[in-house]
């Protein structure tokens, strides 16, 4: 007999096909995701947002005061410290006077011989010779607010001299007589501190004893103007 054959069985596929069909299923499966991915990042919504920038507020210069324009500046060197004036440019005849004086020296050595708190304090009385008065220049805005600095005179019209007051308090509205006449339409103001607000505060507020005119306002121990000079 002859001997009975193998029946037909089918080969197996070799490794080196297999590899490659998953190779590729691997690259497809590989190039949808990154479809995938890219197309949704593609898609998102613009940010309508801008981005927020830091922004400064535009500067604003202070309108400068017409009464001190290129104003003069008056040091006052103080036994307690320092003032430092300003000058109005528009009471020419008051602000000159006192210049004058500081460049004379005439208020070295002179003291602030009358002060009362929460009103002012005065000083500038040059005894060693006789000043000549100067008329008044009350003109427009001519306010005793604090720290301003005022023409003292006697109860006549244009009688001021050499003697100045630094206002501590605003005394436009004092009545200075019966009649109720206002501060403010009698003294010249002719300045201002700008620096050394608190000296004048401490002048203003040093010990004082009573005199042979008012209660209360000639200091124990009077402030002493060492020196007054001009600034440059």
């Amino acid at each position: 007999m002859t001997p009975n054959k193998k029946p037909n069985t089918p080969k197996k596929k070799s490794n080196k096909t297999l590899f490659l069909a998953i190779g590729i299923i691997a690259i497809i499966l590989i190039g949808i995701g990154a479809y995938i991915m890219f197309g949704q990042s593609t898609n998102q919504p613009a940010n309508t947002m801008p981005t927020p920038t830091p922004t400064t507020s535009p500067s604003v210069s202070p309108t400068p005061d017409p009464n001190y324009v290129n104003a003069t500046k008056v040091l006052l060197q103080t036994s307690v410290g320092n003032i430092t004036l300003e000058l109005r440019t528009d009471k020419p005849i008051t602000s000159g006077n006192f210049q004058n004086l500081v460049e004379q020296g005439k208020y070295d050595g002179t003291v602030f011989h009358r002060v009362i708190a929460g009103f002012m304090i005065q000083g500038g009385a040059i005894t060693s010779e006789s000043i000549p008065t100067i008329p008044d220049e009350i003109g427009n805005n001519n306010r005793n607010l604090p720290y301003t600095i005022a023409m003292a005179k006697t109860s006549d019209p244009n009688s001021a001299t050499s003697q100045f007051f630094i206002n501590v308090a605003d005394n436009g509205n004092n009545p200075i007589d019966a009649q109720g006449t206002k501060f403010d339409s009698v003294y010249t103001i002719f300045g201002k501190v700008i620096s050394g607000q608190s000296v004048v505060d401490a002048i203003a507020n040093a010990p004082v004893t009573s005199n042979s005119y008012e209660q209360n306002s000639t200091p124990i121990n009077p402030v002493t103007v060492i020196k007054a000079t001009i600034l440059l």
